[in-house]
């Protein structure tokens, strides 16, 4: 499977991947899953338990798209505001999605649990960008062309627990 999975373009491998994970895991709330308000799974966690909530599907494809060969610079976690019932909505919800940046300067394409359609960002205008990240550290914007992260991945406490659970699974 993995072999099948890193050949490709980039473009061939986030498809697979998002499909995978997007049917393969239902959605869960981590109260329900893991018996606590926010919990960060492992991609072995999800997988074992089949559910997960949105970070756990951005974490999964994250990390699977790290070992199909896709460089780590060019994906982000971004954590979004989702607005419920239509992009003109006011109420919104704490949401996370997984972006791709082809090029630092391009714009990013959206993995997301909730759209199974890979779109770029300016076609998902329900979204509303807060921050984004990854292994590299915290970025203020969502914008590629940010040559340095704003602060290191210090500042999310779950993420760090998750790189060190993670890397003790075997991940990089």
């Amino acid at each position: 499977m993995l072999q099948t999975v890193r050949s490709g373009s980039d473009a061939e491998r986030l498809k697979r991947i998002n499909d995978f994970f997007n049917r393969q895991i239902r959605f869960g709330e981590d109260s329900a899953i893991w018996n606590q308000p926010d919990y960060w799974a492992t991609p072995l966690e999800t997988l074992g338990l089949g559910s997960g909530d949105c970070e756990d599907f951005s974490i999964a494809k994250y990390y699977s798209l790290k070992e199909a060969g896709v460089s780590p610079e060019k994906l982000r976690l971004i954590y979004v505001r989702a607005k419920i019932g239509s992009s003109d909505a006011v109420a919104s919800q704490a949401h996370m999605v997984l972006a791709y940046y082809a090029k630092p300067e391009a714009e990013p394409l959206v993995l997301d649990n909730m759209v199974s359609e890979i779109r770029p960002a300016s076609r998902r205008p329900d979204l509303v960008p807060v921050f984004s990240f990854n292994s590299a550290g915290v970025f203020t914007g969502v914008s590629g062309n940010e040559a340095t992260p704003a602060a290191g991945t210090g500042r999310l406490s779950r993420w760090e627990d998750l790189l060190k659970r993670a890397k003790a699974e075997g991940f990089e």
